[in-house]
């Protein structure tokens, strides 16, 4: 509710008795409790009035650019966390401390981020304003910096004066070193340094990071609730089933690959894959899962299940993962361009992905006891003399798969959460122990942080990147040339390096990245259809061989063909002394004696016969 009074407008955020939570929406600053009777005769205003004496103009996310929409959504995913704890005035302050500095950022910037969002109750307000060029460091700064990396961030523990006179000692004395009449002041370092420290830099370069794991990392606290405090934070990782599968032809498969999204808060399985495949091929099936409608995606499974058992179809804006190497490829990392914001676990932290280790437990633990003697591993499978279980294998994947699916549907919405910290609000709600309701409930809560995203989209996303170039020639990827007819302005030859997205499963087409679109171009070269890049490279590569290998017969016959054009010329018999006049004459007679009459010589007798 906008409220206006006088020369002053406020927004109420919350009411508890006879207290209100307002915030001055013309000067932006932290919201404060007011007496509810107070502002209870204020007259109330719209939005428009708001944006008119702001001065503001407010995007709709669907008509940003992708990188403004990107940033809007990393830096809502900051502030989020904080909205479930604004009234409290304690929390919110303990709250905006540990955000600041688990992500390296000012705690103004973060107040400012909250403040806007609060007054507009509207993401785009965390839109970026027109990008402000980086001011580069003066000749001073750069000393600076090179003095401190050299001098103070070290193992050493040097001081900062240390640091400063051994500045002064490289940079700032003559050839018999004697100080120069100009150089810079202690302030002016100092201050340099209070502006870009990087505290975790500091214990880290000094200390060890060893020593910043056990005793300076932040600790905060309660576990996942504590780490996840609303909806959007979903866990990644992947498990080896424990149970042996058979393929089509009844042959033993192997033992298949679960990856699963666990949201944090409310132990929701957010999707899943299970393939024979893992890496980043799990990962991108993964991807897809999470977004799809579950009712159709159970219903191709020939398993029926009701909407409201599991309801999730968007991306949780925050994605955490250990450090697996599919985690750390640069695939993955473009998941950020979609707004969402990736966080790799730091060493000694296990118990920060819990929520996930927790799932694959309960779920395995679920089939495992009904499927033994049907491929299931026990804890002496790797033991001398145990049994090979894999002669037990029966199952395929497809079947498997449907067990699984099953095993989540009842994970999601009929297992009982004990330990969940339930609120008084919760409860009047009459929240139901499940994960499913948890999760209902959250996603309506302020600081939800999910994302609407397509299939498209995500696949797009997650294609592999490499470099391309604009020749005359066209487009040219991994040696391979596109066309784009509204591009051809920038086929000319000054070997414009740009970004392009490719699937390297076909070579028909390729897709330029450019502030976030995608721009498709198709092949050019009709030899390559159909065919993988590495179908492609090993048809150049085949091709290549075989010139090779009839270089060295390339090469024999220029030399034959060189000696006979020699022996032809060192037979001809030169004129002593050839005129050059009569030259049209000459070539008339010489042309007359060797005209050929083709119709006498070759059909003979006359042309009728």
């Amino acid at each position: 509710m906008l409220l206006r009074n006088n020369y002053e407008i406020i927004r109420v955020l919350d009411t508890l008795g006879a207290r209100s939570l307002v915030i001055d929406c013309l000067k932006e600053t932290m919201p404060y409790w007011v007496n509810a009777y107070d502002i209870s005769q204020l007259e109330e205003i719209e939005l428009e009035e708001l944006l008119s004496a702001t001065k503001r103009e407010l995007t709709p996310l669907s008509e940003l650019d992708a990188e403004s929409a990107s940033i809007v959504q990393q830096r809502f995913t900051l502030i989020a966390p904080i909205l479930n704890v604004l009234s409290n005035d304690e929390g919110r302050k303990k709250a905006i401390r540990t955000i600041a500095d688990a992500n390296n950022i000012s705690r103004r910037t973060l107040r400012r981020y909250l403040c806007s969002y609060l007054v507009f109750q509207d993401k785009s307000a965390l839109a970026p304003k027109s990008a402000v060029r980086e001011v580069a460091l003066s000749d001073d700064e750069k000393n600076f910096r090179w003095a401190l990396n050299k001098y103070f961030y070290t193992a050493a523990k040097n001081s900062l004066n240390t640091a400063y006179k051994m500045m002064l000692a490289e940079k700032y004395c003559d050839e018999q070193g004697h100080l120069l009449e100009v150089f810079p002041s202690y302030y002016q370092f100092r201050y340099f340094y209070r502006k870009s420290k990087n505290i975790q830099n500091f214990y880290i370069t000094r200390e060890g990071k060893t020593e910043y794991q056990r005793n300076h990392r932040p600790l905060l606290g309660d576990g996942i609730q504590e780490y996840a405090k609303c909806v959007g934070t979903g866990m990644l990782d992947s498990t080896v089933c424990d149970i042996y599968l058979v393929n089509e032809e009844g042959n033993v498969a192997g033992r298949p690959v679960l990856t699963a999204c666990v949201d944090a808060y409310s132990g929701l399985c957010n999707g899943y894959t299970l393939t024979l495949e893992g890496g980043v091929y799990s990962l991108r099936a993964l991807m897809t899962n999470i977004i799809s409608d579950k009712v159709i995606f159970c219903e191709e499974h020939g398993i029926r299940i009701e909407r409201d058992m599991w309801d999730s179809s968007m991306l949780p804006g925050n994605i955490v993962t250990d450090m697996g190497s599919e985690y750390k490829s640069q695939n993955f990392e473009q998941l950020t361009e979609l707004g969402l914001t990736i966080t790799n676990l730091p060493p000694y932290r296990p118990e920060l992905k819990g929520a996930v280790e927790k799932f694959f437990d309960l779920i395995q633990a679920m089939f495992k006891p009904v499927l033994k003697g049907k491929g299931v591993i026990e804890p002496d499978f790797r033991e001398r003399g145990a049994h090979d279980y894999r002669l037990d294998a029966c199952l395929t994947l497809a079947e498997f798969e449907k067990i699984i699916i099953k095993c989540i549907v009842y994970y999601n919405s009929m297992r009982i959460v004990e330990k969940f910290p339930y609120t008084d609000e919760m409860i009047r709600a009459g929240i139901q122990p499940h994960s499913n309701s948890i999760w209902e409930w959250g996603r309506k809560q302020p600081g939800a942080n999910l994302i609407s995203v397509t299939q498209k989209q995500i696949i797009m996303t997650l294609l592999p990147r490499t470099t391309g170039e604009f020749t005359r020639m066209g487009l040219i990827v991994n040696k391979t040339r596109y066309k784009n007819e509204d591009y051809n302005s920038r086929y000319v030859p000054n070997k414009e390096m740009v970004e392009v997205a490719y699937d390297p499963e076909s070579t028909s087409f390729v897709w330029l990245v450019e502030h976030g679109s995608f721009v498709k171009f198709e092949l050019i070269e009709s030899r390559f259809k159909d065919k993988s890049f590495s179908e492609a490279e090993q048809l150049r590569t085949s091709c290549k061989e075989l010139i090779n290998s009839s270089s060295v017969e390339n090469m024999q016959a220029q030399i034959d063909l060189a000696n006979f054009i020699q022996t032809i010329a060192d037979s001809a018999k030169k004129p002593v002394s050839p005129s050059i006049k009569g030259i049209r004459e000459n070539r008339k007679r010489e042309q007359d004696r060797q005209h050929i009459d083709f119709v006498e010589k070759y059909v003979g007798g006359g042309a009728n016969e």
